[in-house]
């Protein structure tokens, strides 16, 4: 496998897929991945994957977006609004680079992306405006019970008094866990 130090492609570009079963959708790269030579691109070579049910958890299925080759896909043109190329001119005034679209010349900006994606708004379907997204709160974790020489060393009586365990408290205030001790 190859390892790509250099892409063209960048995180906010906008893209259009050219084969696979995707095959003329658009989408915003989400992430690169240099590596790999591949980009993940937003709603698109989507992927569910199915978790088992727990004691703690109901089972779900999650859907994401999988890893795409960055050779199947072409940058959107700007002005054009095409797919095209991209290549390199060196700025006069300030000497740096700049990516421009081979089609048209026009050079491709930097899109401003967020770090973190954003979850689009559901429309309800009886009044047709925008409902914000639900906060689904995590599954609480049942409270476990400690293994028995883990247990405080007090134990309350019949008569509702603590009593202290241990060598110096007296056997008799703890029962034991142990079967040889009567316990």
């Amino acid at each position: 496998m190859h390892t790509f130090a250099f892409m063209k492609i960048h995180t906010g570009d906008l893209v259009l897929i050219i084969s696979g079963k995707d095959k003329g959708k658009q989408g915003t790269v989400l992430r690169v991945l240099a590596s790999k030579n591949h980009l993940v691109i937003d709603g698109i070579n989507m992927r569910t994957r199915h978790i088992k049910k727990t004691a703690q958890a109901a089972g779900q299925r999650i859907q994401y977006e999988a890893s795409l080759d960055a050779s199947k896909v072409m940058i959107i043109d700007p002005k054009s609004k095409k797919p095209t190329r991209i290549g390199y001119m060196i700025d006069a005034k300030t000497g740096s680079k700049k990516r421009i679209a081979k089609a048209s010349g026009e050079v491709i900006t930097k899109a401003k992306t967020s770090a973190k994606k954003t979850t689009s708004s559901k429309k309800d379907a009886s009044t047709g405006s925008a409902v914000a997204p639900e906060k689904k709160e995590a599954p609480k974790m049942p409270e476990t019970k400690q293994a028995f020489w883990k247990r405080s060393a007090t134990a309350k009586g019949d008569d509702g008094s603590v009593k202290e365990g241990g060598k110096d408290g007296g056997a008799a205030a703890l029962p034991s866990a142990h079967r040889s001790q009567g316990g």
